[in-house]
């Protein structure tokens, strides 16, 4: 019982988390009219105070001096904070400037990516279904290309830094409010640097927007950090199929928010595009479930066949 319970709040706050990343673009435009560069830093200085809060109230502070111990650690971490700050950058770009559709598809084809990337970094093997559903994305990328007359760049840059973070912190295996303190205080430099710089040249809207605009400047780092906080609490409470499964949610709202609340274009091309996508999500997801539960059913049986442990003869009495 005390199981079920876990996985149904594990599965709560595995939605809530999705759910808050896929409806993140009805935010980035109300912070208006400030760039994405300085919406980007904002975002970095505040997302730092408050995983620094977070980390104040769980007192886990012990993984710094391990970090700073470790050159390549420190590295990799550094590196995972270009990258992302990459990604955050151009979606932030995306959705101010029309694009929440072609930003949407980046995060439907990041599980396609991150295959190929299995495979061509880490030498990974292959399902045959997989390397179908590989080839269905790439189709897919041609069909759109043609379609937008020329390739989903925004997309396929956002696939491939995400996967390519995602990869880095595979590495780095670090706790997600551990690793997003660790980034943003890498980064809390050169963005407060870059902000100091806009509003010495009279071009910061912090101030010049007024109480409201420099509040919602100020909430970046609150959504920032509450969909991850969310997403650790998920990570340890359901099993990772499930959790794979609910990634989808997030662009299938930024899809639905790109077409029905900003009503960007979806020209029969396009349509032809995403049907592919989705096809090849769907052919990977069927092929996911299906080895888990192969997986699954050969250890029942194994621990079927397992012979009962005779129990150990008492010892006759002295």
């Amino acid at each position: 019982m005390k199981a079920e319970n876990e996985q149904r709040t594990g599965l709560l706050y595995g939605f809530g988390a999705y759910g808050m990343w896929g409806l993140v673009p009805l935010f980035w435009p109300l912070l208006k009219p400030s760039g994405a560069v300085e919406i980007l830093a904002h975002r970095m200085v505040w997302s730092l105070g408050v995983v620094g809060i977070l980390l104040l109230a769980m007192r886990r502070w012990g993984w710094i001096r391990e970090l700073l111990r470790q050159p390549r650690k420190l590295g990799l971490t550094a590196l995972a904070a270009s990258v992302i700050s990459v990604n955050w950058g151009l979606y932030i770009w995306a959705v101010n400037n029309g694009a929440v559709v072609e930003a949407s598809l980046g995060y439907f084809i990041n599980p396609l990516v991150t295959i190929a990337i299995g495979v061509l970094v880490l030498g990974e093997r292959l399902r045959r279904a997989q390397w179908a559903a590989v080839g269905i994305g790439l189709a897919a990328v041609v069909v759109l290309a043609v379609g937008y007359g020329r390739p989903p760049w925004i997309s396929l840059v956002l696939a491939f830094s995400f996967a390519a973070y995602g990869l880095i912190k595979k590495k780095l295996n670090m706790g997600g409010v551990e690793s997003l303190a660790a980034e943003t205080a890498l980064l809390f430099l050169p963005a407060l640097g870059y902000l100091l710089w806009l509003g010495a040249q009279g071009r910061s809207s912090f101030a010049a927007e007024g109480l409201g605009h420099a509040s919602l400047l100020a909430a970046t780092g609150l959504v920032t950090a509450i969909p991850l906080v969310c997403f650790g609490a998920a990570a340890i409470r359901v099993p990772l199929s499930t959790l794979g499964l609910l990634q989808y949610l997030a662009p299938v709202f930024q899809f639905g928010l790109g077409v029905v609340y900003f009503h960007e274009a979806m020209p029969p091309e396009r349509w032809a595009g995403f049907s592919l996508v989705w096809a090849a999500l769907a052919l990977l997801t069927w092929d996911a479930l299906r080895t888990a539960g192969k997986t699954r059913a050969r250890l029942e049986a194994a621990r079927a066949a397992r012979p009962a442990t005779a129990p150990e003869p008492e010892p006759e009495p002295a």
